[in-house]
């Protein structure tokens, strides 16, 4: 089943949303990986991935075509309308047999929603963690502009939950009964360490400089991933998860909020970001 072709009318987000606040901090780069792992997680996902994306292959590529879509879909305007159409026809190809041997396809509204559902989900953790928390009046707000957003992107009012709190219920039910541990999940998990990941585009030093970067960068990901996970999803996959761990994460999330408010907005922010 898929959502169908044609898009609703919808209005993009504009600078009076919470969206606008929250979405183009870089700092919600540390918050990849859980997004991705949630992700991959769902068998339908999961599968697609395995079958058809490249990330394993150009890493640094694929993070930013997902960056550069999501912030087209917040601060495009009506850019936006033209992303959401390239995005479902792009996924109109990515279909197949997961190794349940269940047919899937990437339009499928439960994995299509889940991606974007999950995604809020991961924005509202990073804010938490790394930023500043979000009141629960704002979070309502940042909701009710996701499914405005989900809208945009073809999915159907009865795809997704009406309200905050009927998102969270459905969030914890997902996590519960649907996610699952999966080799996409596994090859992700081993990507995120940076062990054999090259310097991104933007990295213009010499290589032998990117070789002692990469442990440390890879140990900060691979920690904020596990730390920001849901712990029934931790405990499914099995990823240890210590009291020291999360005290680890608290510090790097004291540290990343004092520094982060003090740079300046335009090297906070991405560009499309702060054009906006």
């Amino acid at each position: 089943m898929s959502t169908g072709s044609r898009l609703p009318a919808v209005t993009p987000l504009g600078p009076d949303s919470v969206a606008w606040q929250v979405v183009g901090d870089r700092r919600l780069l540390l918050g990849a990986g859980t997004a991705l792992l949630l992700q991959v997680a769902h068998p339908v996902i999961g599968a697609g991935v395995h079958d058809h994306s490249d990330y394993v292959e150009d890493p640094w590529g694929r993070l930013d075509r997902t960056i550069d879509s999501l912030l087209c879909q917040v601060f495009g305007g009506r850019e936006a309308i033209v992303e959401a159409e390239r995005l479902r026809e792009m996924h109109k190809a990515i279909k197949g047999v997961d190794h349940h041997g269940e047919r899937y396809h990437a339009l499928n509204p439960e994995a299509y929603w889940w991606v974007h559902g999950s995604t809020f989900w991961t924005t509202v953790r990073m804010q938490d963690v790394f930023v500043h928390p979000l009141s629960r009046m704002e979070k309502r707000r940042f909701y009710a502009e996701w499914r405005q957003l989900g809208l945009l992107l073809g999915l159907r009012e009865h795809h997704m939950p009406a309200d905050l709190e009927g998102f969270e219920t459905y969030f914890d039910d997902v996590v519960a009964n649907r996610l699952e541990d999966n080799h996409t999940v596994r090859e992700l998990l081993g990507s995120i360490t940076m062990r054999d990941t090259p310097p991104p585009p933007w990295w213009f030093l010499p290589e032998p400089l990117w070789r002692p970067v990469r442990p440390a960068g890879g140990n900060v990901l691979t920690r904020c991933a596990i730390g920001l996970l849901p712990p029934a999803l931790r405990d499914r996959l099995s990823l240890k998860w210590t009291d020291e761990d999360e005290r680890r994460l608290q510090r790097l999330g004291a540290v990343v909020r004092a520094v982060g408010n003090r740079v300046p907005a335009r090297l906070r922010l991405y560009p499309r970001a702060y054009r906006a």
